[in-house]
């Protein structure tokens, strides 16, 4: 390996740490600069209270909204590239400037034979093989790191936490993924119409034989998103709330749900309707994993702050015992005395999800892969109701819809109670009461 090559490698590895860990406010110019895999990191890490600062896991979290401003490339190059040699014949225009563009892809305008406007989204060359590099350099990295300190091994899995952003990464950027995860959020709805419908919700058409891994035909939704109606302020409480039942229901109830469904991924027609685009980065989350995170907000919802705690519990690997647990309830206690009925413009849900998470893993709870796109969901619903309708309780007004996905998920289900003679004992002489809400 060349030395030079090697030692700049390094560089940006230590910028990035110290982006990350610095006294400096985090830069998140300077992160997207860095490239695509820094990018994620940066995202996972706007999760994970438990390494860093709170502070700075909310300033990471602008990571998952900022468009960072990308050139264009060659569009008729890339087409040649990427289609085959009658793909135009099918359309009566196709626009070769791109309207927006990104670090992974660019998206054109089109229009088909007959008339329909439609989008093409293009993955931008050779992209896949830069980003396998730049995760086997970190992974490389990382090993050397952990052979001169071993107890980075119990801040997690540092080499399968890559594993897991290549993976997710590299499917985001095969299309393909776009067109099964728009068949299964579709499918899901279809199968549970009975039991828990959903009228407002749909997606735009795929044109699957035009489609391929680096290109994606869609139909073009002129429906403003989500960000739009809240810059505008036309995004109304109940129409926000609408969007919570629907996306909380696949999340907690059906437990396969869209896993990047920000402001700018969602769209709200005339009629009130919304629109899931850009359905690639499909999450499924575990039972025990849902049911514990929807545990613990149906019971908050209702007041049963006990409750609350115990459902988070059900996370641990290891249930706690003696002065671990008891540090738990005195600092969830502390934590919640009197949040619910205040407002998000009062107490930010992400803050205090923040807070939550690192008591949670202090006390032996396992966050693991699979909770993170659940928390990134509900931090998402947070920043649009602190943006739209910050004076609204967000808790109090999820309860009737969180009673609702009950129909989906048996609440007599959510506290895992053991047999522990030491836990049974906590449980009868606990001396932490909770707050009672009027």
């Amino acid at each position: 390996m060349n030395l030079d090559a090697t030692i700049m490698r390094l560089v940006k590895l230590l910028r990035f740490a110290r982006e990350l860990k610095g006294k400096k406010p985090v830069n998140i110019d300077r992160i997207q600069s860095m490239g695509l895999l820094a990018v994620k990191l940066g995202q996972i890490c706007a999760l994970r209270p438990d390494l860093l600062d709170p502070d700075r896991c909310i300033a990471l979290q602008e990571l998952y909204s900022r468009a960072p401003t990308i050139p264009e490339e060659n569009f008729e190059k890339l087409l040649s590239k990427f289609t085959a040699d009658d793909f135009r014949s099918h359309f009566k225009h196709i626009d070769s400037k791109p309207f927006a563009a990104a670090s992974i892809g660019q998206i054109h305008r089109a229009e088909l034979l007959d008339g329909t406007k439609v989008v093409i989204k293009i993955i931008k060359a050779d992209f896949k093989k830069s980003f396998k590099k730049d995760v086997k350099r970190m992974k490389r990295w990382v090993r050397i790191g952990l052979f001169f300190n071993p107890k980075l091994r119990k801040v997690g899995n540092p080499i399968g936490l890559l594993a897991h952003i290549e993976d997710y990464t590299l499917r985001e950027l095969n299309l393909l993924n776009e067109i099964d995860g728009k068949e299964r959020l579709e499918n899901l709805a279809r199968e549970y119409k009975v039991k828990f419908p959903m009228p407002k919700l749909s997606f735009p058409k795929i044109w699957n034989d035009l489609s391929n891994e680096n290109v994606l035909v869609v139909e073009e939704v002129t429906a403003p998103t989500l960000e739009s109606h809240l810059n505008e302020g036309t995004l109304e409480w109940d129409d926000m709330i609408q969007l919570f039942r629907i996306h909380g229901a696949f999340m907690f109830g059906l437990g396969v749900f869209h896993g990047d469904l920000h402001p700018g991924n969602a769209m709200m027609d005339d009629n009130k309707n919304f629109i899931f685009i850009d359905t690639g980065a499909i999450c499924e989350a575990p039972n025990h994993v849902r049911k514990a995170l929807f545990g613990f907000f149906y019971f908050l919802a209702r007041g049963e702050l006990q409750n609350a705690f115990d459902a988070m519990l059900t996370m641990a690997d290891t249930k706690p015992t003696g002065k671990t647990l008891s540090t738990y309830y005195s600092s969830m206690n502390e934590l919640y005395e009197g949040f619910v009925g205040t407002s998000v413009s009062e107490v930010s849900l992400t803050e205090q999800m923040m807070k939550t998470v690192k008591a949670a893993v202090l006390a032996g709870c396992s966050f693991g892969d699979d909770a993170f796109p659940i928390i990134r969901s509900l931090m998402y619903m947070d920043g649009m109701v602190l943006k739209g309708h910050p004076q609204v309780d967000l808790i109090s007004s999820m309860g009737p819809y969180l009673d609702e996905f009950a129909t989906l998920i048996d609440p007599k289900t959510l506290l895992g109670r053991t047999q522990n003679k030491q836990w049974d004992l906590m449980e009868k002489n606990r001396t932490l009461k909770p707050k009672t809400v009027a």
